[in-house]
């Protein structure tokens, strides 16, 4: 969950839509995600040692959100519909409700806070869990401030691991290790009913998890450690000291990782080029020798790479043998949205494009236009190999996508009683559509791209078993197909300028009948300035493309020169969000 990812109301016309997606995107965040993925996540600057001594001694527990039901009947039933089941009823949580009250300065006794921890299978067979606060809502209560300030700020986001041997030197050992790196103590309790001790941290802004709340939970009475957690503060903080034990100049060192931040990417993108990921059997080992000759690699100068990779998180070292992690299997080819592409990608023409970012902040123009001589879009498409390239690459993050599917809007088009129609405007290789297309058997759909992209997604859209639902349209932002139900915008608006985007949403509004919904895939740049995958693509955007990322308000002003209103805006994965727009209601 990202801060400021919804500013949303409490509850849609479906009565708690919102709640449901986030409960799907926490859900899935749990069974795709576990302790050696997501530490390097929330500490970027962990090195091997490090990341070994937390992943030996911690286990991935839980994420947590609170959601903001009208009734417990229809918080059962988003839960239910997301396929989450408690195994205890739901009992009261007066930490949540007493931190949610002194921070909107309400009586404690006027908020029903309840907590659920429905269970979660994850990939590997593990059963983790979604913890789940419930701030219930009645219509037209005055609680809908709180959930307004509490969706937007996402204060009780956060996730769990939990300590696997707690005794008070190592608690004190691995508080002290997050300190390090750049952790900061953010509260915590003893629940005698539990007996257990919740230490919570609030990790560095530059951590890419999505969630800047950390809870370790140690099983038993903890309460010497806890008294030492909660008395520390980035004032009184002590020193900061290297796993060795040495002070650290914590500033220099901090500086240092984010200057080698290069050197990363080409780390990655060399292992996708040279396909070691590849040669690497899945859920097996390698003698490194043997991955030299497969690869035909230096052997000294491989392990002189694989030692780095060990140390980002993408292999594991066993002794002289090698061995994917999570992180490192999305690099292989034959990998479901296989991220090799973005790899090759961020460590080819758009690395390149980077180095000239001092132009673009400089002079305001597009750093890859300068140095290719002309803009991504032209200059890809007049090469087949680099167009192929970056579809693939877009292709490699739809992850983000996987809650689109169950939106209000789509399933109300798809019970239309002849079916409704879904037109995806520049629809890159039909990816979204194809799942939309999927999830509702009644809907046929439109996509509209340039000539070598609709290739590409009638190939997608017939391996989904969807060819004979879907037409193609050649064209561009001008030939909107008219008479959709459910139109489609899917990380086109951040390409462009404003004016630009503004003739785009235009060209829908004018194609979309009174009663269509527009429907649009982006990351939004957060109100309050926190971390943010946003904040980085926009740099990127600004570099590459020419474009931008932008706030929800912004994106909201477009919309009304089109003459469309925001209605609302839901997170999906990967630090995206949903936005749902409509034309506005006439007297």
């Amino acid at each position: 969950m990202t801060a400021g990812a919804a500013a949303t109301p409490a509850t849609g016309s479906d009565g708690g839509s919102e709640d449901s997606v986030c409960l799907r995107a926490a859900a899935d965040f749990v069974r795709r995600h576990d302790t050696s993925t997501l530490l390097p996540l929330l500490l970027p600057g962990l090195d091997g040692p490090q990341l070994h001594a937390l992943t030996r001694h911690l286990a991935f527990a839980h994420a947590a959100l609170l959601v903001f039901p009208p009734d417990p009947a229809t918080l059962r039933a988003e839960l239910a519909a997301c396929g989450l089941t408690a195994d205890a009823p739901p009992l009261p949580s007066s930490v949540v409700r007493d931190r949610l009250a002194a921070r909107h300065g309400r009586d404690a006794a006027g908020l029903d806070v309840s907590i659920l921890r429905p269970g979660v299978r994850a990939a590997d067979g593990t059963r983790r869990a979604v913890e789940v606060f419930a701030l219930t809502v009645p219509p037209g209560s005055d609680l809908g401030d709180v959930a307004e300030h509490e969706r937007v700020h996402q204060h009780e986001a956060h996730l769990a691991f939990e300590v696997l041997r707690p005794e008070p030197l190592l608690l004190r050992g691995l508080c002290a290790l997050l300190a390090d790196q750049g952790a900061v103590p953010d509260g915590g309790g003893y629940n005698p009913h539990e007996n257990g001790t919740v230490l919570y941290f609030t990790v560095p802004a530059a951590a890419l998890a999505g969630y800047r709340r950390v809870e370790l939970y140690a099983p038993g009475d903890h309460r010497d450690v806890l008294a030492g957690h909660l008395a520390d503060g980035p004032a009184d903080r002590p020193a900061a000291h290297s796993s060795t034990g040495a002070p650290t100049d914590q500033p220099a060192e901090t500086l240092l990782r984010l200057l080698t931040g290069a050197w990363a990417t080409q780390a990655l993108a060399a292992s996708a080029r040279l396909r070691l990921p590849d040669a690497v059997p899945q859920g097996e080992s390698v003698d490194r020798t043997a991955l030299a000759r497969r690869t035909g690699t230096d052997p000294r100068a491989l392990a002189t790479l694989l030692r780095y990779l060990a140390m980002l998180g993408v292999v594991t070292a066993e002794g002289e043998r090698v061995r994917l992690t999570e992180v490192g299997a999305l690099l292989r080819e034959d990998a479901p949205a296989s991220m090799r592409p973005l790899a090759l990608m961020y460590g080819g023409p758009f690395y390149r494009s980077f180095g000239a970012l001092d132009h673009t902040v400089r002079t305001g123009e597009t750093a890859f236009d300068h140095l290719f001589g002309e803009n991504h879009f032209d200059h890809f498409a007049r090469d087949p190999e680099l167009a192929d390239l970056f579809d693939r690459s877009m292709a490699a993050s739809t992850r983000m996508f996987d809650p689109v599917p169950a939106h209000p809007a789509l399933a109300a088009a798809a019970a239309r009683p002849n079916g409704g129609t879904v037109v995806d405007v520049a629809g890159g290789n039909g990816e979204l559509l194809a799942r939309v297309l999927t999830a509702h058997p009644g809907l046929r759909g439109v996509l509209l791209e340039r000539p070598h992209a609709v290739e590409a997604a009638r190939r997608t859209m017939a391996e989904a078993g969807c060819a004979d639902r879907c037409t193609y349209r050649v064209g561009d932002f001008a030939d909107v197909p008219a008479d959709g139900d459910v139109y489609l915008l899917s990380r086109v608006l951040h390409d462009w300028d404003d004016d630009r985007c503004r003739a785009i949403l235009r060209h829908c509004e004018r194609a979309m009948p009174a009663h269509a919904d527009l429907l649009i895939v982006e990351r939004l740049l957060p109100a309050d300035g926190s971390a943010s995958l946003a904040t980085a693509w926009d740099v990127h955007m600004m570099c590459n493309v020419g474009g931008r990322e932008r706030r929800a308000d912004h994106y909201a002003d477009l919309l009304g020169a089109a003459g469309l209103d925001l209605l609302a805006h839901t997170p999906l994965p990967l630090d995206a969000a949903l936005l749902h727009a409509r034309r506005p209601e006439r007297p």
